[in-house]
């Protein structure tokens, strides 16, 4: 099992950046590739960024190139999401997820999930 944790949401105006993190315990993280989804209000939840187990590949949304940015520090069992020049097109909840040996883009088939973090981005 693999507990995770998001934190670092909040209500931001446009343009703001916000970093995220997640916390995870349980089984060796470092064997997990980990990912960030998102899901907005009356959307399917959908992949935003994903790494591999050893921080080596990364993995974007094209939509998003540029202004997202995932990392992660096995020493501390933490994947981050850098976000900038965030838009009100950015308001979601936030989700980190797990999966050995990597994420997949497609939601349900990836292990484990944190609780979620809201992310509000005013106009």
């Amino acid at each position: 099992q693999v507990q995770l944790v998001e934190s670092g949401g909040g209500l931001v105006q446009a343009g703001d950046s916000l970093k995220l993190s997640c916390a995870a315990s349980g089984q060796t993280f470092s064997n997990y590739g980990m990912g960030w989804f998102r899901q907005a209000p009356g959307k399917a939840r959908e992949i935003v960024a994903a790494i591999s187990s050893g921080g080596d590949s990364t993995y974007y949304v094209d939509s998003l190139k540029g202004r997202f940015t995932i990392s992660r520090d096995n020493a501390k069992n933490t994947v981050y999401l850098q976000m900038n020049s965030l838009k009100p097109e950015d308001t979601a909840v936030y989700y980190c997820a797990a999966r050995y040996p990597k994420i997949t883009t497609t939601p349900s088939r990836n292990d484990y999930w944190g609780q979620g973090t809201q992310v509000t981005v005013s106009s």
